[in-house]
């Protein structure tokens, strides 16, 4: 069970927003299923998904027992930069898919964790998602934390949303910016037209920011550096094919003929910090440039 106290700044939304944006892991459509199941309510009372409630009122919600975890562990290969009892860093490579989904059952990060770390994962997200915090695309190289317990990843969860935990990429984007930095606010929603992918939208999206700045600059390309204020899905990809700079290798939102020598879209996370949930220490790491990268910024260098 948790209280959740209305601030001023989301008095006048409504219940499944709030709660999607309020309560950590926690979708729309997910807050709307509570929703209608009766599980959040005010002075007793279950609360409607399209009630707006007011500053100061307290809503209650019944989050449900996080489901058993079934995933087979896998004796999987892992780059691990950071670990202790609460969490672990990995560098993931290009075409390891996070977590199990439709057409991915096994082979992914998550079978890898449960070989790794045995029973100590998070079970928050559930049964395919255990210790998750956040994601990276399967063709996306670089820096994924995940927490060892509950009490860990509620607290990582907590410092996405106040973006405490901050995430630097670099990629390689087509053309050339005009200027050496700017920021991209636009929000992100699925796709009207296809919903496998993402596209910036003003009207139903939620706020997308990412801010970036120019590292190198070559014939036609564009080395980029590129922080996270919010984490949406595809939101880098997204942002830069949004001003005309879709990254090199992105079939979905550039051009639809692979790069030779390149799986998917050139982007790296390079580097995180975050709060140490136990001690609040900032920790912060870095992996370098793997070779693929390296390889292309030398092409286009040519």
């Amino acid at each position: 069970m948790t209280a959740l106290t209305v601030t001023a700044d989301r008095a006048g939304e409504r219940a499944d927003a709030l709660l999607s944006r309020a309560v950590p892991n926690l979708t729309r459509s997910g807050a709307q299923r509570l929703l209608e199941q009766g599980a959040v309510t005010l002075e007793g009372q279950p609360v409607r998904k399209n009630y707006k409630p007011a500053p100061g009122q307290v809503l209650t919600v019944f989050l449900p027992d996080p489901e058993p975890i079934d995933v087979v562990p896998q004796s999987i290969p892992l780059d691990v930069v950071y670990e202790d009892g609460d969490v672990i860093v990995v560098n993931k490579p290009v075409g390891l898919v996070v977590h199990p989904a439709p057409g991915h059952p096994d082979g992914t990060l998550v079978n890898a964790l449960l070989y790794h770390c045995g029973t100590s994962l998070s079970g928050i997200n559930g049964q395919l998602r255990p210790g998750i915090v956040h994601r990276i695309d399967r063709d996306t190289s670089g820096l994924i934390i995940a927490a060892k317990n509950d009490k860990a990843h509620l607290a990582l969860a907590a410092q996405l949303q106040d973006h405490t935990l901050a995430r630097v990429y670099e990629a390689v984007a087509v053309g050339n910016l005009r200027e050496d930095s700017g920021t991209v606010n636009a929000p992100v929603g699925r796709h009207p037209a296809d919903r496998k992918k993402m596209a910036v939208d003003r009207k139903n999206g939620r706020e997308a920011v990412t801010h970036w700045s120019v590292l190198a600059r070559y014939p036609g390309f564009t080395h980029v550096e590129c922080r996270l204020e919010t984490g949406r899905t595809h939101q880098i990809r997204v942002h830069l094919a949004s001003i005309g700079h879709p990254l090199l290798g992105d079939v979905v939102y550039g051009n639809k003929k692979p790069v030779p020598g390149l799986a998917g879209q050139c982007l790296h996370a390079r580097r995180l910090r975050f709060l140490h949930p136990s001690t609040g220490d900032a920790v912060e790491l870095e992996c370098p440039l793997p070779d693929w990268f390296q390889e292309i910024l030398q092409k286009i260098n040519r």
